[in-house]
């Protein structure tokens, strides 16, 4: 990757959004090897999905970013994600509260199912504050995955959803929003959000 090209993208991101908004980088497709092109150009936060790689790529350039966990959490991984991470994205089961009982994380977001999808992780809204409540660790914002759609617009009332259920629990982190619809998430108010090739086109 071209880290010219790279901070190219970044600060197109950035004009679109303002200065508010922190830009994760999604690298579950990035090649370690590629990871310093991102601090180059400027990237500092960065997400993973799978934990083996989360690991493996952070112990060749750990300090080169700010690390999150930002995919699907198996509960017996949270010992091996919790110590290593600021943020964990993702918590969205009972199995995940109780494993966080004996490694807490610093921060924690949950995942919140507002579209009501069968196939997505996350928590029913009328179960969020139960979760809350039960988690061991800070809770210190949302997180959602709304329908793929062609038209982000069509994602908008999920994410004014989310924003109104962290409105109600007093919670200010709000990571929503990808490739796809990332204007529309910031406009409702995210504070995170989750970028993969928008950032990594042609570079």
């Amino acid at each position: 990757m071209r880290a010219e090209r790279l901070r190219e993208n970044l600060e197109r991101v950035r004009e679109r959004i303002g200065p508010e908004v922190e830009i994760l980088a999604a690298i579950k497709y990035v090649d370690a090897a590629d990871l310093p092109a991102l601090a180059e150009a400027g990237i500092e936060l960065v997400g993973e999905n799978r934990a083996q790689e989360l690991l493996a790529k952070q112990g060749l350039h750990g300090e080169l970013f700010t690390w999150d966990f930002i995919g699907a959490i198996q509960s017996r991984k949270i010992k091996e994600i919790a110590p290593n991470v600021r943020l964990i994205h993702s918590i969205a089961s009972e199995s995940a509260l109780r494993r966080l009982e004996q490694t807490p994380a610093r921060e924690v977001l949950i995942q919140v199912n507002v579209a009501g999808e069968d196939s997505k992780e996350g928590v029913e809204p009328s179960e969020l504050a139960r979760y809350i409540e039960s988690c061991p660790c800070p809770v210190t914002g949302l997180m959602t995955m709304p329908p793929f759609t062609e038209r982000p617009e069509d994602s908008r009332r999920h994410f004014a959803k989310l924003a109104e259920l962290a409105a109600e629990h007093g919670l200010e982190r709000l990571s929503m929003g990808t490739t796809q619809d990332y204007e529309v998430a910031a406009q409702e108010g995210a504070t995170i959000v989750r970028l993969g090739s928008v950032l990594y086109d042609d570079a």
